[in-house]
């Protein structure tokens, strides 16, 4: 497969922003990403986000749907085990249909006890409703009536109708940073969705463990391996950022202060500066660095759609899709060469 660059819109804003404004410049950036030829589209999710505004996942891909040309729709992620199956499955399979089969389904676990407690969980059982979930959607996406039993719902011959328009189903990426979400991935989805956080080093170490997973299940290394990045490319490194440090390091600060370090391998932390954080973990720099890194990505790990995030709440629209045209016509072009 050739090597594919997607965007991340994280539809994350400051407190006092006028949404209606921002909610109309995700739609233009995700139009002129789509212009620039990217290659997928992806938006998040997360609840009661206090340190931010964020607009919700399912209706802004469903907007989207109607406003991108090309690119797919990613639902990247979406965390699982605060729902319930026939809610999920009924609501992507639309999207997959409105999207003309442009979806991809991300899953994940949830990290964040605000976001347990509200759905009426606890982190102790994310791991098993993700699974019986995922295992639910897949039958009330192929099967015309489903029965089934979970700790959390109860399907009584439940049917989802209309079906996707992608068969068996459309692509399910699962995300994870910890060594335990590999085999999940290997197990039950069509390939492992790797995390934004972890350094190159972490990750080289658990593809090899992915490998050793999917060969126990009896399952061929995905043909569509991806990853998520931060990125940001300017003239210069120094310039780069400049113009992007101070976004990110409030967005990583958020991040910490959440407990995602927690989910992550011992030997990991987003504890500390920009400098100590970044690492080979973000992507900036000039064209030539950036792309470099991501050549390194491609060879070392394998991976063949990059998903980037280029702008972080607070950032000025035009910076961002400066940065987004940029990556597009001068940093893909020496990928592609390199790759």
């Amino acid at each position: 497969m050739e090597f594919q660059l997607g965007v991340m819109l994280r539809g994350q804003y400051e407190h006092g922003a006028d949404m209606v404004a921002k909610a109309d410049e995700m739609i233009e950036q995700a139009k002129f990403a789509d212009q620039l030829g990217y290659a997928s589209i992806t938006k998040g999710s997360h609840y009661s986000t206090d340190a931010f505004q964020a607009f919700q996942q399912f209706p802004v891909l469903a907007r989207l749907s109607g406003e991108v040309k090309q690119a797919r729709l990613n639902a990247g992620i979406v965390l699982l085990p605060l729902h319930k199956p026939l809610d999920i499955a009924e609501q992507l399979a639309t999207i997959d249909i409105l999207s003309n089969g442009r979806l991809i389904f991300g899953v994940g676990l949830g990290y964040r006890e605000v976001e347990f407690k509200a759905f009426g969980m606890t982190q102790k059982q994310r791991g098993k409703r993700l699974t019986e979930n995922l295992i639910a959607i897949k039958r009330l996406w192929s099967e015309d009536k489903v029965s089934m039993v979970g700790s959390h719902f109860e399907l009584d011959e439940a049917v989802c109708w209309p079906k996707p328009l992608q068969k068996p189903n459309p692509p399910i990426w699962i995300g994870g940073n910890a060594d335990v979400a590999l085999k999940r991935a290997a197990v039950h989805g069509d390939c492992w969705y790797i995390n934004p956080h972890n350094t190159l080093e972490t990750c080289k170490r658990q593809i090899d463990l992915y490998k050793g997973f999917l060969n126990e299940a009896g399952k061929p290394f995905p043909t569509e391996l991806p990853m998520r990045r931060e990125a940001f490319v300017a003239r210069t490194k120094e310039e780069a950022l400049k113009l992007a440090g101070p976004f990110v390091a409030k967005k990583y600060a958020a991040y910490h202060a959440w407990g995602q370090d927690d989910d992550m391998p011992e030997d990991e932390s987003l504890a500390g500066s920009l400098d100590e954080i970044i690492g080979d973990r973000f992507l900036i720099g000039s064209p030539e660095e950036v792309a470099e890194q991501m050549i390194r990505i491609n060879s070392e790990l394998g991976v063949n759609h990059l998903i980037v995030s280029m702008e972080w709440a607070g950032m000025e629209k035009s910076v961002a899709m400066d940065c987004m045209q940029m990556m597009a016509e001068e940093v893909m072009p020496l990928v592609k060469q390199g790759t």
